[in-house]
């Protein structure tokens, strides 16, 4: 059974703690990151109101913390999250948290 990354982008801050911490994991240069938080917004909806979104997103470096895995650990990314919105696991249990659910994405990398 794969591991997959699951993000409920509902509740993520932009506050780049995943990226910091999973760039220091993988020791990535300036420029190269293995998560990257991205900013949808500010818009003006058309009822009133604003929207702004902060949408982590895995890269093709992100290789779900293999090494902290096998280590008993959880992933950088996910222990660091302050607002608890990623979590690591098999993909068909973390799909099962779907049921229905909006604004959550499930990452599983390439094998």
């Amino acid at each position: 059974m794969a591991n997959a990354l699951m993000i409920d982008y509902g509740f993520c801050t932009g506050c780049h703690a995943c990226e910091v911490a999973c760039k220091k994991h993988l020791g990535l240069p300036a420029g190269q990151h293995g998560i990257r938080v991205l900013q949808d917004g500010p818009r003006e909806l058309a009822g009133g109101g604003w929207e702004y979104n902060f949408l982590p997103m895995p890269t093709s470096l992100c290789d779900l913390c293999a090494s902290r895995l096998a280590e008993g650990k959880d992933a950088a990314c996910v222990h660091h999250c302050p607002a608890h919105c990623m979590a690591l696991g098999p993909a068909e249990e973390l799909a099962a948290r779907f049921d229905g659910k909006v604004n959550r994405a499930l990452f599983v990398p390439a094998q």
